[in-house]
């Protein structure tokens, strides 16, 4: 009796984490808010396969592709290059957004996202 319920939460939890990430797959928009003031429109094309992340981000540089995406329960992370710049994403997956935070080198900013 005992096994049968830890069988069904563990199986609980593999269909929350699979629920979570299937629901990043998609578009999603935003506004980076920088420390200066400025913001920039941003796009995320997420694909997902597995607990691999990859896809695209429009942001004021055009397209740029999504590198290293990983997948853990309703976390994720992935790089993009820019020039010689690597930004670093971190995220974490809402009923209904994104929080997403970017890191490039001593500069950090954080965003929701938004389903299109």
């Amino acid at each position: 009796m005992k096994k049968a319920f830890l069988l069904s939460i563990l199986l609980c939890f593999v269909l929350v984490a699979l629920a979570a990430t299937s629901a990043l797959n998609g578009q999603w928009t935003g506004t980076l808010r920088t420390e200066d003031g400025n913001q920039y429109p941003l796009n995320y094309n997420f694909k997902v396969d597995g607990d691999k992340l990859t896809g695209t981000v429009r942001g004021p540089h055009g397209d740029l592709q999504i590198n290293d995406g990983q997948i853990q329960g309703n976390t994720f992370s992935f790089d993009v290059a820019l020039d010689k710049m690597v930004l670093i994403h971190t995220g974490k997956i809402y009923p209904d957004s994104i929080g997403l935070d970017i890191e490039c080198d001593d500069t950090k900013a954080h965003t929701v996202l938004k389903r299109n």
